[in-house]
């Protein structure tokens, strides 16, 4: 004899899984009205339900950043579609997910793995962490963050030395637009900048000049594309979006600061 399935029943499973009401309902006759089995039950589904779905691609999602005297960090959270982003439980997930970085550094996302597929089950849509940081406030130093509104879907975490605080957000709205991909040209790889000098080198648009103007030639070209570019480039060789009549690298002269290091996150297609 089958067990009855009483609404109150099906309310406590659905309070502490989150499962349509359905879904509980067809769980709880599957395990006789055992309301902890029948939670097993709902995660396993979940979690095949989320196996099905990690192929599918996330360009939808938010960036969130949380920035206190001792450190920074910023996260982003994929999705599908823009409805599930503005979901409150998977802006409640972004958040947990952001205060534990915060706290623990971009190790502590680890934790969120059952989390993260359970959230899948629940909502029908592939859902990933797509990337973290966190940076500590090191003596001298200024962090500070920038998300890009409304749909907050790039977001930038800068490690400032020196400088102020507005320096700092200014900066991370630079980087949200300009998009570099090196602070300064000593990080742009030898080997990728010698391979991209040969391809100029060698592009007829070279062959075709004076063999003694070549050289200088290349040096502009291999400037355009990879030092001023945007996106793209260093970002003290970009112009600087609050007052484009100066470089990035001009304007962190100007305050006495240097870019440590900083974080780009972007969860658009």
């Amino acid at each position: 004899m089958s067990t009855t399935i009483g609404a109150s029943l099906v309310k406590e499973l659905r309070d502490l899984t989150g499962a349509g009401m359905m879904d509980c309902k067809r769980a709880l006759e599957e395990t006789d009205g055992d309301v902890q089995a029948a939670r097993t039950l709902l995660r396993e589904r979940g979690m095949a339900a989320a196996g099905k779905r990690a192929g599918r691609e996330t360009t939808e999602g938010l960036v969130g950043y949380v920035v206190s005297d001792a450190a920074g960090a910023m996260v982003g959270i994929g999705c599908e579609t823009e409805p599930v982003s503005k979901n409150e439980e998977f802006q409640a997930f972004a958040e947990r997910v952001l205060r534990a970085v915060h706290a623990r550094g971009e190790s502590a996302i680890a934790q969120f793995e059952d989390e993260r597929l359970e959230l899948i089950g629940k909502l029908g849509e592939n859902i990933v962490i797509a990337d973290a940081a966190q940076f500590e406030a090191f003596d001298g130093h200024v962090v500070d963050g920038y998300a890009h509104p409304p749909a907050n879907k790039i977001g930038v975490l800068v490690d400032l030395e020196g400088g102020t605080p507005e320096l700092a957000r200014q900066l991370a709205m630079h980087i949200s637009f300009a998009a570099p991909e090196w602070t300064t040209r000593e990080q742009v790889p030898a080997d990728v900048l010698e391979a991209e000098r040969q391809i100029f080198a060698n592009s007829d648009e070279v062959q075709s000049k004076p063999e003694a103007a070549r050289e200088k030639i290349v040096d502009g070209m291999l400037a355009k594309r990879f030092y001023a570019a945007t996106p793209g480039g260093t970002l003290v060789d970009q112009a600087w979006i609050h007052e484009p009549s100066k470089t990035v690298g001009q304007a962190l002269e100007g305050a006495a600061a240097a870019v440590a290091r900083f974080a780009r996150i972007s969860v658009a297609g």
